[in-house]
Order: structure tokens, then sequence, then C-alpha cells
């Protein structure tokens, strides 16, 4: 997107916790707990992939997008689908989207990335 900046990859952790429930250190249900509002949001607003729950490997995780901000009103906190960012980011200064993966199968629900849209001013990297 034309107005991404400050990205933030979960992958890492996202494989810490893996790895932790299949060396038996996290239980299933540890990592399974994804809220009745979520599983909504991955039914209805969520955007399918192609990519395999990590932990029932049965059905492939969902998207949900979620977007905050102070200038986003009433908007902030509320699930998005990846059209309506671009429109948002022309309107808006700066807000944070935070896309979430989430199983309807098993509630396996992690954070993958976050980043910042918006037609406020480039970041300045290097400059204090």
């Amino acid at each position: 997107m034309w107005s991404q900046r400050r990205v933030v990859d979960y992958g890492l952790a996202k494989k810490a916790v893996v790895r932790s429930l299949r060396s038996g250190r996290a239980s299933r249900g540890d990592v399974c707990d994804a809220q009745p509002y979520l599983l909504r949001a991955a039914r209805h607003l969520g955007e399918p992939t192609e990519r395999l729950c990590p932990v029932c490997e049965r059905e492939n995780v969902t998207h949900v997008t979620y977007v905050y901000g102070d200038s986003l009103g009433r908007h902030a906190g509320q699930a998005k689908v990846m059209s309506e960012l671009a429109a948002m980011a022309h309107d808006y200064d700066e807000f944070r989207v935070y896309v979430v993966e989430v199983c309807q199968g098993c509630s396996w629900n992690h954070l993958t990335v976050s980043y910042v849209l918006g037609n406020g001013p480039p970041d300045l990297v290097g400059q204090a």
C-alpha cells in the first residue's frame, strides 16, 4: 500500500509459540483461545489465505484486519476489509493496522503484522 510504514512482523513470535506448543511447554488451550467476537469477525470480514493453520493443520487461516488511531474517531478498533484501507489511508492522517490470523476450526489466533497507514507526513529516516 502506498503509505505503509513502520511495519512490525510478528513471525518470530509466532514460530516461538508454535514451537512451544509442539514441545509440550504450552497446551492447545493456551494458544487456541480466540474470542467469539474475533471468530465472528473472521467469518464475516476475514480474508481467506492459502496457509494451513499451524495448530490443527486442517483449515486455512483467515486474516482479520483491525484499525486503531486517534484520528479515526468511531472507526477506531473496528475490523476492516483490506479494500477499505486504501480509502482510509487517503482520508486520515495516521492510523495503525493490525492483522490477526485466525483458524475458524480450532480457534488459533496470532498477530501477524502491524503497520501505519495514512496521508500524514512520511517518516524521516535518519533525521533527528
